[in-house]
């Protein structure tokens, strides 16, 4: 018998078990949780640094959400009191009843009217006076609710914009001390840089992790708060009007 097929059938014999090893050891993953245990020092505060980044990233995107739905549900709520034809009078003594509660479209409403009101009980003041100071309260109650809204809103643009880098710093000093390690050994193999290059890499990963949903949360909840403004900017106008015809009338009486 030729020895060919015999050295033939012992090569694919050879293959086949070192890929059933390949297949074994790619089966088993990564394990994450020992690459930042063996990470170093500083690679394991940068990692830390992140994860709370990240941690408070995500308490502020689910506060955010629960505030601007509230928010949005009150408008819709106010404007279709105020547009179905009830009494403006009656309307702000409801609302000025629970004045530390209202906020948004209510607090304009109160402001604009109260500011109103508290100009026409003065003597001389003509109908332009009346509505300037009206549309002053306005403003400054809506600049207030709009502030109120965008809270918390720069720590996520921060957290998006400086996460991938603080991530990068660490990778850079994890790659720097595995190849400071790795001066001080006579031979060096894929096998030994690997698991160090690894665990830097990991840094990087967690500041894509963490700054991902911010930038994501940041500009959905701009977005959100830029058109709750326009409506509070639409409302300011439609209402000045309405007073506007209202000091006129006032003049004439």
């Amino acid at each position: 018998m030729s020895p060919f097929p015999i050295a033939l059938q012992a090569a694919a014999g050879a293959l086949n078990e070192g890929a059933a090893t390949t297949v074994v050891e790619t089966g088993a993953g990564i394990n994450y949780l020992q690459l930042i245990l063996d990470a170093s020092i500083p690679v394991q505060l940068v990692m830390a640094l992140l994860l709370l980044a990240s941690l408070a990233s995500w308490f502020i995107i689910f506060s955010k959400k629960r505030i601007l739905d509230r928010a949005q549900r009150e408008s819709d709520g106010f404007e279709e009191r105020f547009w179905s034809g009830a009494d403006l009078g009656r309307l702000y003594t409801e609302v000025a009843a629970r004045k530390q509660q209202i906020g948004g479209m209510e607090a304009i409403f109160e402001a604009g009217l109260r500011e109103f009101n508290r100009v026409r009980q003065r003597r001389g003041m003509d109908a332009r006076s009346q509505l300037e100071g009206a549309q002053r309260a306005m403003r400054a109650t809506a600049s207030r609710e709009l502030d109120s809204l965008e809270h918390n809103l720069e720590f996520l643009a921060n957290v998006g914009s400086i996460s991938p880098y603080v991530g990068l710093f660490g990778t850079v000093l994890g790659i720097m001390m595995s190849f400071h390690g790795l001066a001080k050994m006579q031979e060096a193999t894929i096998a030994t840089v690997a698991p160090g290059i690894s665990e830097a890499l990991l840094a990087t990963a967690m500041g894509l992790f963490a700054a991902i949903p911010a930038v994501w949360a940041y500009n959905r909840f701009a977005t959100r708060v830029e058109r709750i403004g326009n409506r509070y900017d639409t409302f300011t106008e439609e209402f000045s009007s309405i007073l506007q015809r209202q000091a006129h009338v006032d003049d004439h009486a």
